[in-house]
């Protein structure tokens, strides 16, 4: 196993005395702000103009302002903005401010390694990428604990890149749980295949599928739903928890029995050639220029398969079943 590097490891002092940027306040931006400012640190939040952001950070206590104003009193600046929109804010708001000595940070390595965004050879490039959302490493970090996070250096003009990218990571609280090293190309690359093969489009594919074979048979579909969607969770926070191991030793026999009779028969060796296909155009950069071109142009394919998805018939049954459910019912 990879070393796990902890707090003592990253208490280099590299980011005492700096400031740091952090552009973007949604679910990662208000979490990194928070706690760096939580462990010392100078903090100024950077955000377009208008943003009703702007406010909300400014109410928790943190210093904002436009992002070119804030990439100019910065020593590191941290993109945590979607993917989509960084390569534009870099080209607007980032590079024409950069200065000699200062640290580019990123959570994901999708836009310097697809060199969407291309820095120059006088700042240093690091990537601190939590592995949990930014609500977790906020509550985590206000619990005295940490979510691990994966580092890499990407460039190392100072010499002390990687020094920086550790006192980040402590300042966010991840180095109490632990950092492992990895790169930006191995991060992007695995991160993509995860969602696209199995956390996002597998899973979501194979439930659905699993609702529409029971209800083609004629079974009720509140019946379907639960079995085939609702369940899903139950069986993840299992696996969450202990593994594979801990979520078999839950469930009944005849169900683990079932497990290892049939999963190989849904996945088989052409689903897995598929996946290896996947796996290629995200090496490529086939899906990184398919995904960029749609954002160019709109998003009218992501926008259309959004409104088709709401129609599907597990969304409709499901949203009548959660509504009998008080756990759901923030009120």
């Amino acid at each position: 196993m990879k070393r796990i590097y902890r707090e003592a490891d990253c208490a280099t002092g590299a980011l005492d005395g700096r400031t740091i940027a952090i552009l973007g306040y949604g679910s990662q931006g208000h979490a990194h702000a928070l706690n760096l400012k939580e462990s010392g640190y100078d903090v100024i939040v950077g955000l377009y103009e208008g943003s009703r952001s702007l406010e909300r950070a400014r109410a928790a206590g943190l210093k904002a302002t436009v992002t070119a104003e804030a990439v100019k009193a910065a020593d590191v600046v941290m993109v945590l903005l979607p993917d989509e929109r960084q390569r534009e804010v870099y080209e607007n708001d980032i590079r024409p401010y950069l200065r000699e000595g200062q640290a580019l940070a990123f959570a994901h390595g999708f836009n310097i390694h697809y060199q969407a965004i291309v820095p120059p050879a006088d700042v240093d490039v690091f990537m601190i990428a939590p592995k949990g959302p930014g609500h977790t490493v906020r509550s985590e970090f206000l619990a005295g604990r940490g979510v691990p996070a994966l580092f890499a250096v990407y460039q190392d003009y100072t010499g002390q890149a990687q020094s920086r990218a550790f006192a980040y990571g402590a300042g966010i609280g991840s180095a109490r749980a632990g950092l492992l090293e990895t790169t930006f190309r191995e991060e992007t690359e695995t991160d993509l295949f995860g969602e696209q093969a199995v956390l996002c489009g597998g899973v979501t594919e194979l439930m659905k599928a699993g609702f529409e074979i029971l209800t083609e048979a004629g079974y009720d579909p509140e019946n379907a739903y639960y079995e085939c969607v609702h369940e899903m969770k139950l069986i993840v926070d299992l696996i969450y928890e202990g593994g594979l191991a801990r979520m078999r030793d839950s469930i009944s026999n005849t169900a683990e029995y079932g497990d290892y009779q049939t999963g190989r028969r849904i996945i088989t060796e052409a689903t897995r050639q598929e996946m290896r296909q996947i796996l290629r155009e995200i090496q490529d950069g086939t899906f990184a220029s398919k995904w960029m071109q749609e954002c160019a142009t709109g998003q009218l394919s992501l926008k259309a398969r959004r409104r088709l998805e709401a129609r599907h018939p597990a969304e409709t049954i499901g949203s009548e079943l959660r509504s009998l459910m008080s756990w759901h019912n923030k009120d």
